[in-house]
């Protein structure tokens, strides 16, 4: 991602915010996700990072990741 090239498993997830992309690694112990936003030119904010318990990502996980999106977006605003 550094390197402007997309992670090998990725998908959008732009129910937490527009730009956000979540991760996907698949272990032998289970499924981890890894949600950021890479859209701003200064960095890549991670949001969230977890454990997937169920094929279907927890609502908690996603509000997570929605309130540290939603804070970002605040923090840059303040910065002008």
């Amino acid at each position: 991602m550094q390197r402007g090239e997309p992670p090998d498993d990725w998908r959008p997830f732009p129910e937490v915010g527009p730009g956000v992309n979540e991760i996907r690694i698949n272990c032998a112990d289970g499924w981890y996700r890894v949600m950021y936003v890479a859209k701003f030119e200064e960095a890549i904010y991670v949001l969230h990072s977890f454990q997937k318990k169920a094929r279907k990502t927890a609502r908690s996980d996603v509000k997570v990741a929605g309130v540290r999106y939603r804070a970002v977006v605040r923090e840059r605003k303040a910065a002008k």
